[in-house]
């Protein structure tokens, strides 16, 4: 039978109808408690404390956008996180092209224990203690750093990198190798512009993973000028918790609930990521497939 015959059968329109209903209500259960915040962060002092604020703003004010944006701390800490976001990012795909690279070469001595040791860090971790005595013996503390050189290389980036390496034709680097071409020109004219697709997508996850760390900047960082935007965010919530309490006490009085001021950094944290991942979406679900599926 043929496939467009099946799907014309009730039982496949009942399938697509399911798939279509479970898609919609994940997507549902993501997009409602970021309107949410969206909401909050826009609604005023009464409709919040009053809780008539669902996905939709009420009565909207911009009174704790301008909070957010007056505090110079906080963009400080927008700016500093943006370049270190770049320049881990940056970092981190330069080494791992630099691992992945070579482990496709089936000529290198020691390849599969080099990749037997690089799984092994995937499933075992020296632990937090360890890590942070590493980090203090090196005089990384209360520097960048200690954000950028202890995750420099994710296994998982770098194995998605190198099955992806090994799915491009070999001819094609022997054509360049017959054409006096160096490993390093080959990597740069030929393997790197056919990679584009995964190199973005890796790209995605390490400015991802960077932007939203907070654990590291916690235990490494305590000079209030190194404050990534996610440990500043932080702050917020723990001080806003703070004001509410003192707040239901009637020991203070403000023009904007916490809660507003918390929605508004929330969304102020956020926003940059959003915007950058829409440019990198078209290279996601191809480069993730391909890196994951073949070899």
């Amino acid at each position: 039978m043929k496939t467009g015959t099946l799907r014309k059968t009730p039982g496949f329109r009942l399938v697509d109808a399911v798939i279509m209903l479970i898609v919609g209500a994940v997507m549902l259960i993501c997009l409602l408690p970021f309107l949410h915040i969206i909401a909050i962060s826009l609604s005023s002092k009464h409709a919040v404390l009053s809780n008539l604020v669902t996905i939709f703003p009420r009565e909207i004010d911009f009174h704790a956008y301008e909070i957010v944006f007056q505090d110079s701390r906080m963009l400080w800490s927008m700016g500093l996180t943006i370049v270190l976001t770049v320049s881990y990012t940056l970092i981190s795909m330069v080494m791992s092209i630099c691992a992945a690279y070579p482990l496709t070469k089936e000529n290198l001595k020691g390849r599969s224990a080099f990749m037997m040791l690089i799984v092994f860090t995937m499933f075992f971790s020296g632990g937090l203690i360890p890590e942070y005595l590493l980090v203090k013996q090196l005089s990384l503390l209360d520097n960048l750093m200690a954000l950028i050189v202890p995750g420099m290389i994710s296994a998982f980036n770098l194995i998605i990198l190198r099955t992806f390496f090994t799915s491009i034709p070999a001819s094609l680097e022997e054509s360049a190798y017959l054409d006096g071409s160096s490993h390093i020109g080959t990597l740069i004219r030929i393997v790197l512009p056919l990679s584009l697709p995964v190199l973005a997508t890796l790209s995605l996850f390490y400015a991802v993973s960077r932007w939203n760390g907070f654990m590291d900047a916690l235990f490494y960082i305590t000079n209030a000028d190194l404050y990534p935007i996610q440990l500043k965010l932080y702050q917020v919530v723990m001080n806003s918790m703070v004001t509410d309490l003192t707040a239901q006490e009637g020991a203070a009085q403000v023009d904007v609930v916490p809660e507003g001021i918390k929605a508004a950094s929330i969304m102020f944290a956020t926003t940059p990521i959003l915007i950058v991942y829409p440019w990198l979406q078209r290279y996601f679900v191809s480069g993730v497939m391909i890196g994951a599926v073949k070899g």
